[in-house]
């Protein structure tokens, strides 16, 4: 994940017997969803007035499915039988961030293979970007010098350019510069060898997967574990590619149709930082949806080319998520948002942000959490060095006590124990 955001149609053309989705007469996979955010909400409430903050409090407003039939109470922290949809995830949920990125190179099948061999309950499997001939990829970013071997092909060295994303000047290689059979023939790498060294020893060891091939693989897993294995995929800079001429929202639609995989009950939740995105997507499919949410003071790319001056911290306040709840189910909000840091990076008090979400019959998956040092609050940190551990069981407790729904980690098996040790009060 990374941070980004009117998602206008210019420079795009809707795939071929799409309904445009500004036509009034097309009724929306999403056009339900109100009806339901709406009892989700009151669920929330509900639960909210008799526990707070807690676990079981979450419980109530994730454990509501999208025919409006609310969990039972003594059921809270386990899928229910025969639930299906957002209903039939534990809570809290561990989902493998990128795969099992602290193990393995990210946005490979095998990190995600990982996750699930791990025990994660959600993989996010990817963030899909486009190549140049229409395919949908998974590439943290698409700009890949980063985690591909790219720049050690001298037929692509010409390629390296410097483009403009989300208004950044970003420097490399990028995915709609090459068809998938050129894409094909690069290697992933670890992105951040300096606080991962271990996972550099996989350099070079699997290809750039497509999103139809991870829809392949979910069914071969579902299959092979005799459960429903889920996957949690991201729609990366929809408005820088819709400017492009290769809008992403239609792109997936059309894939999670061929696949069976559009509708309320499926088993892909999708995702996006461009609330414009996740709203395009609610006309299109009748997937899980969830708005991811930066830094307080960012402002969505799709707000921005849009001259809509609102913030996160417009989006997150209670009028602004009562809107989000008319088209997603759910924000990803980052950590910062629901325990701030003071200025020397440590815990301060958390805000309503859990409380205010839940009120309006949203679920909460923030992100991230990782084991090494560098990425915890310095009261949280074990020595120096990069690639070390810290006290991150003590930081899940932390968060886990704020009844968010979820969490997105590097390292699923470190969250996979936090969440047993919270559950059971250890």
């Amino acid at each position: 994940m990374t941070t980004e955001g009117t998602q206008g149609t210019h420079g795009a053309q809707d795939e071929p017997g799409t309904p445009h989705l500004d036509d009034p007469r097309r009724p929306g996979p999403g056009a339900g969803r109100s009806a339901r955010r709406a009892f989700l909400g009151a669920a929330a409430a509900l639960g909210a007035a008799g526990t707070g903050l807690g676990l079981s409090g979450t419980a109530h407003a994730a454990g509501a499915d999208r025919t409006g039939t609310e969990s039972s109470g003594t059921d809270r922290t386990e899928a229910r039988h025969g639930a299906r949809g957002l209903a039939s995830l534990p809570v809290p949920t561990i989902i493998g961030h990128r795969g099992a990125s602290g193990y393995r190179p990210e946005h490979t099948l095998g990190s995600y293979q990982l996750a699930l061999d791990l025990g994660a309950h959600i993989v996010e499997a990817g963030d899909l970007v486009p190549t140049r001939d229409g395919h949908l990829v998974c590439r943290h970013e698409p700009e890949i010098g980063g985690t591909t071997d790219v720049a050690s092909h001298p037929e692509f060295a010409s390629r390296r350019t410097t483009k403009s994303l989300d208004g950044v000047a970003t420097t490399g290689w990028f995915t709609e510069d090459f068809t998938l059979a050129e894409l094909k023939t690069l290697r992933a790498t670890e992105r951040i060898p300096a606080n991962r060294p271990h996972n550099t020893l996989y350099d070079g060891r699997w290809e750039i997967p497509t999103f139809e091939e991870v829809l392949r693989w979910q069914d071969e897993q579902t299959r092979r574990r005799g459960r429903q294995v889920w996957i949690y995929p991201e729609l990366k800079h929809p408005t820088y590619f819709r400017q492009l001429g290769l809008g992403l929202e239609e792109r997936v639609a059309k894939i999670l149709r061929r696949h069976g995989k559009d509708g309320r009950n499926a088993p892909v939740i999708l995702q996006s930082f461009e609330p414009t995105s996740v709203q395009r997507l609610d006309r299109l499919v009748g997937n899980p949806l969830v708005v991811l949410l930066s830094g307080a003071t960012t402002r969505p790319w799709d707000l921005v080319t849009a001259g809509d001056p609102r913030t996160v911290a417009d989006l997150v306040t209670r009028q602004g998520l009562r809107e989000i709840a008319r088209y997603a189910d759910g924000i990803g909000p980052t950590l910062d948002l629901v325990i701030p840091k003071d200025a020397a990076g440590d815990l301060t008090t958390p805000t309503t942000l859990v409380r205010d979400a839940h009120a309006a019959g949203l679920i909460l998956h923030p992100y991230t959490l990782r084991n090494e040092n560098p990425f915890l609050p310095p009261r949280f940190r074990k020595g120096s060095d990069p690639d070390a551990y810290g006290d991150v069981f003590g930081l899940y407790r932390a968060y886990f006590a704020t009844g968010i729904d979820g969490v997105f980690t590097d390292q699923p098996d470190t969250g996979l124990l936090a969440r047993a040790d919270f559950v059971d009060g250890s």
